[in-house]
């Protein structure tokens, strides 16, 4: 499942729409504290992070899940780059970051590339504990 995190209503339809017609199952949050509590709640493959949020901004929120799930694969998303906010991203494990408008075919591709890499990820250490 893709946990898509945003406070733009429009992105967050348009982004979860896309994703559903590609066959992905996908939750949304509009907060930082709704995205951590879901979280705690529910396994997720990768999530899709706004990096300014209300409540907090999405660094913020990677620091928490990479606590948690070090594994789920983490996209930054921003309308408002910053050098900053991606040297943080990178730092507290953001697989990839993108700038709003984000072309359609470019974030199925990011994600997809994601989504591989973890299965690859998983086949690995599925292999090396037998």
């Amino acid at each position: 499942m893709i946990l898509v995190v945003d406070d733009d209503s429009d992105f967050l339809s348009s982004v979860s729409t896309l994703l559903r017609n590609e066959g992905y199952r996908v939750d949304t949050a509009r907060t930082g504290a709704e995205a951590i509590e879901k979280c705690s709640e529910e396994f997720y493959a990768l999530a899709l992070i706004d990096v300014r949020l209300p409540d907090m901004d999405g660094i913020q929120i990677m620091e928490v899940i990479e606590e948690s799930d070090p594994k789920m694969r983490k996209i930054i998303v921003t309308g408002y780059p910053r050098i900053e906010d991606t040297q943080r991203a990178l730092d507290y494990g953001a697989h990839a970051y993108l700038i709003k408008p984000v072309d359609p075919k470019t974030l199925l591709e990011k994600i997809e590339k994601q989504l591989k890499e973890r299965e690859n990820e998983l086949k690995e250490r599925y292999f090396l504990l037998k």
